[in-house]
């Protein structure tokens, strides 16, 4: 079974979704923090955990740790030109700090997943979708 969505497109104009019944959807599990590489060795232990039971399950695309902002480069090229900042694109307090990439049956199993990551980091867990 096939199942349509629609969607707005960045231009206003509708674009069509297609998915079969059956298939994963991608979705990305961002880790908020405010710090870089904070993680108790308590906190490791149990992040090692969760990933192995993604792994397990047939979940598992990717995941990682993110480096400070401070690391970041942000580069501009939408008027012909490269501007390149050696700085991330916004400054704030909060920031992703490291992600999973999964794939799963629905959203509601990105939302339980993402509950288990966030208690196994102890940190905030942003879920988002993959167009």
């Amino acid at each position: 079974m096939t199942v349509v969505q629609f969607r707005q497109t960045g231009a206003g104009e509708p674009a069509v979704e297609r998915r079969c019944q059956n298939e994963l959807m991608k979705f990305i599990l961002s880790v908020i923090d405010s710090a870089t590489g904070s993680a108790t060795g308590d906190e490791m232990h149990a992040i090692d955990a969760f990933n192995e039971r993604l792994v397990a399950a047939g979940f598992w695309i990717l995941a990682a740790g993110l480096g400070h902002p401070t690391t970041a480069t942000t580069i501009d090229n939408r008027d012909g030109v490269s501007l390149v900042t050696e700085a991330p694109y916004v400054t704030t307090s909060d920031y992703v700090a490291g992600f999973w990439i999964i794939d799963v049956p629905d959203h509601a199993t990105a939302i339980a997943l993402a509950s288990d990551g966030s208690r196994a980091c102890h940190r905030r867990v942003e879920v988002r979708p993959f167009l």
